[in-house]
């Protein structure tokens, strides 16, 4: 088969048609941004209590019946008990004060049977108020997420086959269309079990968009402009996921923000006469006629002439990214009292580290560049525990420092990913990672639950596995300043790698089964 990249030059890498492509390529992406964390919003728990029904109680009564309990050091309201109802009804029925007649330690307390009373400083609603998320049911908050991201996963397995059996445009916007109807449809929950099913169907959608896009852009563009391309598809995320907190300040119950979001996807669909095919793809499925039509297009764009004829005939990395990334990302209310300063300063750190993967990618082998990205973001997670707790300043940067380095090495591991795979397999091989890293993304919540054992574990976790995809990069091939592979064959003789743990084995049989497991 004729190189692609040779049969297509006389378009050029910067024409009208590949600059419509890039733009709105990255447009569709904002909706990913706006809508990836909102969950940070939706499901954030209120200042809550135990709710005080309609009794006759003096006012001392009433502000004494929620016992009080230090939680990292601080008085609080107990969030979940309340001294007896009726012993304290009785106590002041006869005229007893609390603290001085009688000692407030020595009453039985009694779980939330009237519900909860929330506080509505920050949020008229949330998922938590709205199905009382908290006390013997808060593990369905983390677990929402949980669903979130195996719906994700269960996405990513499936839109890469379905992507390189039907191509990448189908898929693309079907998964846009599947975010922007059940993130809707979900707004008419009346229980936290069809909220999650509606959740999980949502997630389906998620990277399986990001992932299209990203594959349909490279295998569109050529040269430097597909290395751009990764700046501008992680920019557009940062740039949407830096208005997920102005949308979420200004729309505070948990329906009318996902309302707005489900909204702007459904903005999208018509790109879909805007947005060509993969002639890539279309080759590698014999359908060299529509490739040749969409290029001729595009030469007309470009204002070149087409010849006549134009044919003739990395797995643990992305786990441990993605696992970062999201958990760090789920922290953002622990950086700041304020929870919209907090997803403002986690999403703006997205930017120099997008930036930064760019420069990486345009200047850097591709197994350098991971190294020193993981290293960093490694050595700050595990930093965090040394510092005073007086410092809190300091302890958010680092917690930052790492979100950037685990941000930069993810977006990088997308145009890696890429070059690795051939045309023909190239976007199953991206869902099949995005589904591993799915599973990272899966416990991430979790990993942050850790927390109530020790402060700082879930940073020393997310260290840790930086640190060890450290050591599994370097058993990847090198793909820095080559074309993307066509066929599997061009991939194999691309993975002819040293493992500089391993003897050279003289039999070329073994070698070649060597190189296989990589």
């Amino acid at each position: 088969m004729q190189d692609y990249e040779d049969a297509t030059a006389f378009l050029g890498h910067w024409g009208r048609f590949q600059q419509q492509v890039f733009f709105l390529i990255c447009v569709s992406i904002l909706t990913n941004g706006l809508g990836g964390f909102f969950i940070v919003f939706v499901a954030d728990t209120p200042a809550h209590h135990c709710l005080i029904p309609d009794v006759n109680l003096t006012v001392d009564w009433y502000r004494a019946v929620i016992p009080i309990e230090v939680v990292d050091g601080k008085q609080e309201l107990s969030r979940c008990s309340r001294y007896r109802l009726d012993v304290v009804r009785n106590l002041s029925a006869q005229g007893f004060l609390p603290g001085r007649d009688v000692n407030l330690t020595d009453l039985e307390q009694e779980s939330c049977v009237d519900g909860w009373s929330y506080s509505k400083d920050i949020y008229q609603s949330t998922l938590v108020s709205e199905f009382d998320l908290v006390c013997s049911e808060q593990w369905k908050k983390p677990f929402t997420s949980t669903v979130l991201f195996l719906g994700i996963l269960s996405g990513s397995l499936i839109s890469g086959t379905i992507s390189d059996r039907f191509g990448r445009k189908p898929v693309l916007f079907m998964t846009m269309g599947v975010q922007a109807i059940f993130t809707f449809a979900a707004i008419f929950s009346r229980s936290w079990v069809v909220f999650v099913i509606l959740f999980f169907l949502n997630g389906l959608g998620q990277i399986s968009n990001y992932v299209s896009a990203f594959v349909l852009g490279s295998e569109i563009l050529t040269g430097k402009v597909r290395v751009l391309l990764s700046l501008g598809i992680t920019l557009s995320f940062a740039v949407g996921y830096m208005f997920l907190p102005l949308f979420a300040y200004f729309l505070r119950d948990w329906t009318s923000l996902m309302l707005a979001l489900s909204l702007a996807g459904f903005l999208y669909l018509p790109l879909w006469w805007f947005i060509p095919e993969s002639p890539r793809w279309l080759l590698s499925q014999g359908r060299a006629d529509e490739a040749e039509a969409i290029l001729r297009k595009a030469a007309k764009k470009n204002k070149v002439e087409a010849p006549q004829p134009i044919f003739d005939g990395v797995h643990f990395l992305r786990f441990t990214m993605t696992t970062g990334y999201i958990g760090l990302s789920l922290n953002t209310s622990q950086l700041h009292t304020d929870p919209y300063i907090s997803c403002f300063i986690s999403a703006a750190v997205e930017v120099p580290a997008y930036i930064s993967s760019w420069l990486a990618l345009q200047y850097l082998p591709r197994r350098l560049a991971v190294i020193c990205i993981m290293v960093l973001g490694g050595a700050s997670l595990y930093s965090i525990q040394l510092v005073p707790q007086d410092l809190s300043g300091l302890s958010m940067t680092l917690e930052m420092v790492g979100k950037f380095g685990v941000t930069a090495g993810l977006s990088l591991m997308y145009v890696y990913t890429a070059e690795l795979y051939p045309t023909a397999l190239r976007n199953t091989g991206m869902g099949m990672c995005s589904a591993v890293s799915g599973v990272g993304s899966c416990i991430s919540p979790f990993i942050l639950e850790l927390s109530v054992y020790s402060k700082y574990l879930p940073q020393i976790v997310l260290g840790t596995l930086c640190f060890l995809a450290v050591f599994a990069s370097i058993f990847l091939p090198e793909s820095f300043g080559q074309p993307l592979p066509q066929t599997i064959q061009q991939m194999q003789k691309r993975q002819r790698i040293k493992c500089p743990c391993m003897k050279r084995k003289a039999n070329s049989k073994s070698v070649g089964m060597l190189e296989s497991q990589f």
